[in-house]
């Protein structure tokens, strides 16, 4: 529980200081107050107003820091994602019975967990991204700078505001009572963010085409401006897909926009985007080997066994207990009412062989531009061929994983395998065993509808983004009903949400209700329905339907 007290102990200086957080991260768009920043978010490198404005190379002195809590590390990363949306996204489920297994796990949404993402965003990206929005050098004299910072505020904002629905952003700062902006607001800002993104980049490159001066602040690229060059194309090409039900216009605007883009998009292992260096360790491998809270999910071994996956073995552990699975990959199902440690211990957990302490977090790789590549020529956005994008982003993943794909793309007959757990049932739990949700294959088939084959696209998508991908296939679940994946056995949320349609965002902050309560009241009203975990946001139109429509 170690990591429970760190965040208890850190929320309790956000809560204090309360709305005067958010003034100084508003600074990024109006160039609001900033008076109090230094005592909100100390800057760890030292750096003050003085030496920035006189060197903008000292501007870099920021980054790592916005940069690694796109993540966090451990228990910021175990809050903001590990025990929400990786879980949702059917990737993990902890062996540990937290709060007695009344906890996010089951729907009884953890308050105290759930605000570190609104925090972390807020505090930890969008606090220095505005501090140096608001230094003489930050976007006149060091552009290309300026151009990193917005690309790493719209990844790091756009977890956020997936996980909420509307939030503040464009009048941050604004006033003393912070206003909402809807969902779709939040998602034009971020293109017309990107836009100035690329146009920086593309000039800077142009001008210095083998200069680096961000290499020695950058944990992503060493420096390399073509590559985030091509990731901002990469990210406008994600978030023009998850809107691509709500808004089909916008996305098929904007992702045209990403893929004609003659800076490219991340299209090999090379160009992962991908953190890493300056002593950050991999929160996923400290979670599950120093906390041992770390099991992987029964949907993620039902697909990986049926399939007959080659990179099953790559990705995960055998279980090691109880003696009925010993050897196989076995999964906990989300929801189960773990026993105290170690009674679900043994079950299939991440490869820590390969999931090391210094193992890169991937922020987005090749494999998913191929398979957003795939969906959209299956749209009809472009000339290319579905089939060669989906199967070229399932050869790339197992490259990234380092094993053959043999036969894997004309499989015409594996499925998802149904699950069992032989710990339950126990006394007066149900039974975790399910029989399989889907029955789509792995080879692609011309014949069959668009929807089937966009199921393929997002279900190879889903396998290829563990370990860490769960915010990103969370969102791909909820828009388009794919992969199918187990529900809870146990849902606690007291009806607010369905077991069968799932669970559709987070509640926002409580804190947000004593110091920000009229701004929160109205992104209630945006949000169109309670402030609850089964009310959709706004790209959501599938809502967990059985028969999902995407076409």
């Amino acid at each position: 529980m170690k990591k429970i007290t760190f965040l208890k102990k850190k929320l309790i200086g956000i809560n204090t200081l309360g709305k005067c957080v958010l003034i100084a991260a508003g600074a990024l768009l109006l160039g609001g107050c900033t008076k109090n920043f230094n005592a909100i978010n100390t800057d760890p490198t030292g750096i003050t107003d003085a030496q920035t404005q006189a060197d903008f190379n000292n501007l870099g002195g920021y980054y790592p820091g916005i940069q690694q809590n796109i993540f966090g590390e451990e228990g910021d990363y175990q809050l903001c994602q590990n025990l929400n949306s990786d879980c949702y996204s059917g990737y993990y489920m902890s062996p540990d019975p937290f709060r007695g297994n009344i906890n996010n796990q089951d729907y009884s949404l953890v308050d105290g967990w759930n605000s570190d993402v609104y925090n972390m965003g807020y505090v930890n990206v969008m606090g220095p991204v505005g501090h140096l929005a608001n230094l003489r050098h930050a976007r006149t004299a060091s552009p290309h700078f300026w151009a990193i910072a917005l690309i790493l505020q719209v990844q790091a904002m756009s977890r956020v505001t997936d996980y909420y629905g509307p939030i503040p952003y464009s009048k941050v700062g604004a006033a003393a009572t912070t206003p909402y902006d809807s969902q779709q607001q939040v998602y034009n800002q971020f293109f017309l963010q990107l836009d100035t993104a690329v146009t920086n980049l593309q000039a800077y490159i142009a001008a210095n085409p083998n200069a680096t001066p961000f290499a020695k602040f950058d944990m992503v690229y060493a420096g390399s401006y073509p590559e985030w060059l091509k990731y901002a194309n990469s990210l406008r090409l994600r978030l023009a897909m998850h809107i691509v039900n709500a808004d089909p216009a916008t996305a098929k605007t904007q992702a045209l926009k990403a893929i004609n883009n003659t800076g490219g998009l991340i299209t090999t292992n090379g160009d992962n985007a991908q953190l890493t260096g300056f002593g950050y360790h991999n929160p996923i491998w400290w979670i599950g080997t120093s906390w041992t809270d770390l099991s992987v999910g029964a949907s993620l071994t039902s697909y990986l066994n049926g399939y007959n996956d080659p990179r099953i073995s790559k990705m995960l552990s055998p279980a090691t207990s109880p003696a009925g699975i010993t050897g196989q990959y076995v999964g906990i199902r989300a929801g189960t009412p773990v026993g105290g440690k170690p009674m679900y211990n043994g079950y299939s957990s991440p490869n820590f062989s390969v999931i090391s302490e210094y193992t890169p977090m991937i922020l987005m790789n090749a494999s998913e531009v191929w398979f957003l590549k795939a969906e959209a020529a299956l749209r009809g956005w472009t000339t290319e061929s579905a089939q060669t994008d989906y199967e070229t982003g399932v050869n790339t993943s197992m490259s990234q994983w380092g094993v053959s794909a043999g036969g894997y793309l004309s499989d015409k007959t594996s499925t998802q395998a149904d699950y069992v757990d032989p710990l339950t049932p126990q006394a007066g739990v149900a039974n975790a065993s399910i029989k399989a949700m889907s029955t789509i294959t792995i080879a692609w088939d011309n014949a069959a509808t668009n929807e089937q084959n966009l199921e393929r696209i997002i279900t190879q998508k889903w396998i290829a983004n563990f370990p860490c991908g769960g915010w990103e296939s969370w969102t791909d679940y909820r828009r388009t009903g794919y992969p199918r994946l187990f529900p809870v056995v146990v849902n606690n949320s007291g009806g607010t949400i369905s077991t069968a349609l799932q669970i559709r965002r987070i509640q926002y902050p409580a804190s947000e209700y004593t110091s920000n309560a009229s701004g929160v009241q109205g992104g209630v009203t945006l949000l169109g329905g309670p402030d609850n975990g089964g009310t959709p946001v706004w790209w959501d139109t599938n809502k967990g339907q059985a028969v999902p429509k995407n076409f």
